[in-house]
């Protein structure tokens, strides 16, 4: 599963698919000119539409919408928070710097830290190994360590799952650690686009999480005036992942 995750990650990214049909449009042009030409122009005419942020924002909306996040009433119930990785930007950096680095994910790391200050009941469980193929040494629970300890966190009321690759490794990971107390109300922290596949794979391994979800990145409506390539394409790839992921998901459970 945890191939097989790596290799959607690949194939729902725009520009792979782009890079293949202009590939195409180059082996051809020798024989095909006018063909291949038509190839390439029509290449061009997708990726300027696949700027415009509206589109993959209708594609995440409705996924960053399934869930809302709970009340501050109903958070005090609970007795913590499981934090997923994916927060964290690429371990050489803090290598070379020793200063954590957080991605565009970062409110999954930041959120928890201000209920551990201020509710002493709270515990945080983090779940993250090496998402990466070529694994670099260090883990995203040793970078959550070293940003929790930042942050002044109590460290015995923080447990680190440095093993998971993956959703499904998260929750199958978190729920051994956990043991009988995974049947405690949990608050399970990440991305808002992220959430309803995690959700389904607590709920499969028998664990009672609540959703609170994160870093979301839609509004009820989005303005054919936004525009931002890079930006838009980094969109395009969450969705495609998130919902092709639940897909496979739900085939191989």
């Amino acid at each position: 599963m945890f191939y097989l995750s790596k290799i959607l990650s690949a194939i729902t990214q725009p520009m792979f698919w782009l890079g293949v049909w202009w590939f195409a449009a180059l082996l051809i042009i020798s024989k095909w000119r006018g063909t291949a030409l038509r190839m390439l122009w029509f290449g061009w005419l997708v990726l300027f539409l696949l700027g415009f942020e509206a589109f993959p924002n209708m594609l995440l909306r409705p996924l960053e919408n399934r869930y809302s996040a709970p009340q501050p009433k109903d958070i005090v119930s609970h007795a913590g928070f499981i934090v997923l990785g994916g927060a964290t930007g690429h371990p050489s950096s803090f290598l070379e710097h020793g200063q954590v680095p957080l991605g565009s994910a970062a409110e999954r790391m930041t959120v928890p830290v201000g209920w551990m200050r201020s509710h002493n009941h709270f515990e945080l469980v983090f779940s993250g190994g090496e998402g990466r193929m070529m694994a670099t040494g260090t883990t995203e629970a040793s970078l959550a360590s070293a940003f929790y300890k930042e942050q002044g966190l109590d460290m015995q009321r923080v447990r680190l799952e440095d093993g998971s690759r993956n959703t499904r490794e998260n929750a199958q990971s978190v729920a051994t650690l956990l043991g009988d107390s995974c049947q405690k109300k949990w608050l399970l922290v990440t991305s808002a686009s992220h959430m309803p596949r995690s959700m389904e794979e607590f709920n499969a391994v028998g664990c009672h999480v609540t959703p609170y979800p994160v870093d979301f990145q839609t509004s009820s409506n989005t303005a054919w005036t936004e525009y931002a390539l890079v930006s838009s394409l980094m969109r395009w790839q969450v969705a495609l992942h998130e919902w092709l992921g639940l897909t496979v998901y739900a085939l191989t459970r």
